[in-house]
């Protein structure tokens, strides 16, 4: 009896993305599977952030095709955005709301059962937030914000997490409660994306690096050939 192949949770195939004159993704295709977390590694402008955002169903492809659990980002992204638990590069938090008070919406939202405050409680406090669990979020550093983003990607335990430059700011406690994050996610099965420019923690939270330049993928490798001095010296030449 053959082995079975696994179907990708995420499929992205010849995506592009305009914007006006501008391509910010040119044919980038990308397959992510359930289990396993997949790296967006390039520089600044690179397409990782678009590329977030359309498979998220934020933003529409001009051209490709994007499933998200089978679901089409262009014609269901209600049901994407279901299976989605989505960290976005920079917004997404209610200035005069307490991130207790996000957590509380989000559960509404999502319609969560019983337990979903111990789990926000949980979350925050490996964050390190539970003490500012009831100020409002506009008194935040960016490093605060960013780690209150993460828990709300999170919190409902998606089928997909996506997360966008989720260390960009980050104190060492946060970068390892994110990595604890990325890893529990795996380990039940979630699909799990992380856009970053910073190729260590790309390799430390992913199994697998998709390299962008100038919003084309450029290679597809495993964490491990991107680690080390041969690792930096292989990305250095791929952004070259």
């Amino acid at each position: 009896m053959s082995e079975q192949v696994p179907w990708p949770v995420v499929d992205v195939r010849g995506l592009h993305v305009r914007f006006g004159e501008v391509e910010a993704v040119n044919g980038v295709d990308l397959a992510a599977y359930a289990g396993h977390s997949t790296a967006l590694l390039g520089r600044n402008g690179a397409g990782k952030s678009t590329t977030m955002r359309v498979i998220a169903g934020v933003v529409p492809p001009t051209q490709g095709t994007v499933s998200v659990v089978g679901h089409d980002v262009r014609t269901e992204p209600l049901e994407v955005k279901r299976a989605v638990g989505y960290c976005p590069d920079v917004g997404g938090l209610v200035p005069r709301a307490t991130p207790w008070e996000h957590l509380q919406l989000s559960a509404r939202l999502r319609r969560m059962g019983p337990g979903w405050e111990e789990r926000a409680r949980d979350l925050l406090e490996r964050f390190e937030l539970g003490d500012v669990a009831h100020r409002v979020t506009s008194g935040f550093s960016h490093g605060m914000g960013r780690r209150l983003s993460v828990v709300l990607a999170a919190f409902h335990e998606p089928h997909v997490l996506l997360l966008d430059e989720p260390f960009d700011g980050v104190d060492p406690i946060g970068v390892e409660a994110t990595l604890d994050v990325v890893h529990d996610a795996r380990a039940r099965g979630a699909c799990v994306l992380v856009s970053t420019h910073l190729r260590e923690l790309a390799i430390e939270a992913c199994s697998s690096v998709l390299v962008l330049r100038g919003g084309a993928r450029v290679a597809t490798v495993t964490a491990h050939d991107m680690a080390g001095e041969e690792g930096a010296r292989a990305y250095r030449g791929l952004l070259d």
